[in-house]
Parts: C-alpha cells; structure tokens; sequence
C-alpha cells in the first residue's frame, strides 16, 4: 500500500523582521490602491471627479493657516493619547480605559477652575490644574493595574468599565456645575470677559496665528521624545518589554511583575490625564462627557499601527487625523451625506491595516504536483 501526503493549497508562515524602510513602503503601497479603489467607487456612485475630492480633503486639513494649525493640535492630542496607552500595550496589558482616564485629567481641571477661583491667585490655580490632573488619570490607570496584579481580573473589560464610570461621573457634576443654571451644561469656565476673567486658562505662547495651539503641540513633542527614551533605553522600558514577552521569564530573571504593572499603568493614566489637562485649560476651557471625542479608542489603533514606537506614531496619528477633517469637508463641500465619506475613510484604514498582515507574515502556494515516491 502506498499513502500520498497532500499539503494544503495555502500555508502562512511568519515572517522574519522586514527593514523599516521596506515596511513602509508596503504601506505606502497600500495607501495608493486605497485612494485608487475610493476613486473608483466615487465615480460610480458620485461622478465627482476624485481628485477634486481629494484635494478637497487636503484643503479641509491643510487649506488655511488656522486650518493646519488645529490639524497639527488634533494629531498631538491623539498622539499624546496613543502614547500613554504604548507602555501597557507593550506589557501585554489590553488598556482600552483611556477615553475615561483623560475625562478624569478633564474633571480634575476643571473642578481646580472651578472650586479654587475664590480661593488662590492664577498661577497657584493653574499649579493644582496640572498635579490634579496628572493624578486624576494616573489614578484611574492604576486601579485597574491593582486588581490584576493582585486578582489577575481581565484589565481591558475592567478598563473598559471604568470609561463609563467616569463619563458618569463628569456627567453629574456638568449638573452641579451647570452655568447658567438650568442649562444641564458648564459652558466656557472663568470666560475672559467675566468676574473670574481666565482664571486657571494655561497661557498662549507667542501672539502669532498659532499661539493659542503651540503650548499642546510643544508639550505633547515633549512626551513624544520622553516616551521614545523611557521605553528604548530606561531600566523601566526594558522591564515592561520582558513582562510583556514573558510573566513567567520575567519572574525568573527577578522583575517584580506586580510593580512593573502598577508603575506602567500609573505613567500611562498620567499621560492622559496630561491630555485632559490640555483639553480643558488649554484648547475648549470646558468639561462635557463628550470633550475626549473617542481619542481613547481611535489611540488604540495609532499604537497598533505603528507598532508601538513612540516616533512612528506622529505619522500614524497624522493620517488618521487628516482623514477625518479630510471626510467632514467632503461632506461639507460636494453635499455628501457623512455617510459616504465614512465609507471612503473605512477603505482607506481597511488598506492600511490589511497590509499589516503581508508585513507579518508570508503566503506560500503549493507547487504543482511532480512524480510521488512510492511507499510500500
């Protein structure tokens, strides 16, 4: 008797690590037949000339001082965002909390704004503003880190939980806070032309087009440069990248996991309560349940995507960002419902991702069948 081994159709292997500089025109590559395919579907189903809308969507981003300027804050408060969610990603610890600990940075602004306007001088208030808010978001970073080094709870569904939470939370006290009353809202807090004329609103910097973006932009490159050293060539850095490869080599080696875990989440939740800080004191000088507008989960997909390097994310946090303002001004420009330029969006990121795959690994086809030996 004879038995013929039949090897399957397609097999996928892993690939070894590819330079960056291929990596990345990969992505380009894709980005290319992302735009080609939506130019495609835009004549089909439009008739708008595609690099009409196209260079519409550069104009929406780009077109204008003041529009290059607010693009330029967005991508840093995404990236700021992204990176305080890289640490614990790199540790294998899943925080999707992210949107809820910048709330908290944003609650603990503004109840400083708030609360100590009677009580302390500016710079005494805008003082408390930055502590509060940092341990705001730390805080709410660690209490999940707690309960899993201690408890081993699942952290992305307790993260995820503690979201709620504290949009609950902010929820109530734009009640409380509400301004006028009645209105269920706080408005602009300490508005310039009132009794509290700007108290505890973070200064501009300059008096040019862009003052009132760069102190974000200049703080978030900072962090950006913070985190690039923290995890490539700190003791820290090194101990979160063991953890993550292995708790169990990690134990043997004596890293203490249990701290390592509490002492990433409390950087990461600290990040973002940076970015709470920003976002009420700096950029909208007020608190809604809305103000982190979904950063907390667009981050995840920018730290994925560039794969968790503090430096490729300022490119990551750009596209994502380009095509949102790029898809709102579609919309505006052609009378495109949103709908339509969601659509185009979902392509061009479908690309973007899926090409992550012929990065990471290999396609192997069987080869026509030759001559078989024969076993008796």
């Amino acid at each position: 008797m004879s038995e013929k081994k039949k090897e399957p159709l397609i097999h996928i292997t892993k690939r070894a690590a590819l330079p960056w500089y291929f990596a990345w025109g990969v992505r380009a590559l894709a980005v290319i037949a992302a735009l080609a395919v939506c130019a495609l579907i835009c004549i089909l189903m439009t008739g708008v000339n595609p690099l009409e809308l196209y260079a519409t969507m550069f104009s929406g981003s780009f077109g204008t001082t003041r529009r290059t300027w607010v693009t330029m804050q967005n991508v840093a408060l995404l990236l700021c965002v992204s990176l305080a969610v890289t640490p614990a990603f790199r540790m294998r610890f899943w925080n999707i909390g992210a949107e809820g600990q910048t709330l908290m940075g944003c609650f603990a602004a503004a109840a400083c704004m708030i609360l100590l306007r009677n009580a302390l001088p500016n710079w005494a208030i805008i003082a408390c503003m930055v502590i509060a808010s940092v341990m705001a978001g730390a805080l709410w970073g660690m209490i999940p880190a707690i309960f899993k080094a201690k408890w081993n709870t699942n952290e992305t569904l307790f993260t995820l939980m503690l979201n709620y939470i504290a949009t609950q939370l902010v929820a109530y006290f734009c009640v409380v806070w509400e301004s006028p009353k009645g209105a269920g809202q706080i408005g602009i807090i300490n508005p310039t032309t009132g009794v509290y004329a700007g108290l505890g609103w973070l200064p501009n910097i300059g008096n040019g087009p862009g003052a009132k973006y760069l102190l974000s932009i200049i703080v978030i490159v900072l962090i950006c440069l913070f985190m690039h050293i923290y995890l490539k060539y700190t003791k820290h850095g090194f101990e979160i990248s063991v953890v993550g490869e292995s708790e169990r080599t990690a134990r043997y080696v004596g890293i203490k996991v249990s701290r390592v875990i509490i002492r990433t989440m409390f950087l990461s939740g600290a990040v973002c309560g940076v970015a709470g800080l920003l976002l009420t004191g700096s950029i909208n000088h007020t608190m809604t349940t809305t103000l982190v507008g979904g950063r907390g989960f667009t981050a995840v997909m920018v730290s994925w995507l560039a794969k968790f390097n503090p430096i490729w994310m300022i490119l990551t946090s750009l596209l994502l960002v380009f095509l949102q303002r790029g898809a709102g001004e579609i919309s505006t420009s052609f009378g495109l419902n949103e709908s339509f330029s969601e659509i185009l969006t979902g392509i061009i990121l479908f690309f973007i991702i899926g090409c992550e795959f012929f990065i990471s690994y290999k396609i192997h086809f069987r080869k026509p069948e030759g001559k078989v030996k024969q076993h008796v």
